[in-house]
């Protein structure tokens, strides 16, 4: 008895830490290659506008929920903490995003500057086509 009562604790938390939802504030985009850093800069910026104005709304929401609490009852408790648990979450994805930007931005400076990427070519250079053939 005590052993069908373990596996079945033991089963049901597997099962729910399979279900368990990771933390996976923001995804990582795809279509987009991992060392193409303009293109990643866009991406997280278009996020991150997208969050600015998704936090502006909840805030208006917030506000007003705020301001008339009395219109909703009880329920207004609710959509007020509701409100506000989704400020938190993108204000933190405004944050993260453009973390990211500021990341990808300097990558790609770097990546622009660097000299490996850069080819010589001209007549002092040491590649000539003879070579190639």
């Amino acid at each position: 008895m005590k052993t069908l009562k373990l596996s079945v604790g033991v089963l049901t938390l597997i099962i729910l830490s399979a279900c368990a939802q990771m933390n996976a504030s923001l995804i990582a985009p795809t279509g987009i290659a991992d060392n193409d850093h303009k293109a990643l800069v866009n991406y997280y910026e278009t996020v991150a506008e997208e969050a600015r104005s998704k936090l502006q709304k909840n805030k208006r929401i917030l506000e007003a929920y705020e301001a008339r609490s009395y219109y909703y009852g009880r329920r207004g408790l609710d959509l007020q903490s509701h409100a506000s648990a989704n400020i938190r979450a993108h204000e933190k994805t405004l944050q993260e995003s453009l973390k990211f930007a500021e990341i990808h931005r300097r990558m790609a400076a770097k990546q622009h500057n660097d000299p490996i990427n850069k080819v010589k070519t001209g007549p002092d250079s040491k590649l000539a086509m003879d070579d190639l053939e």
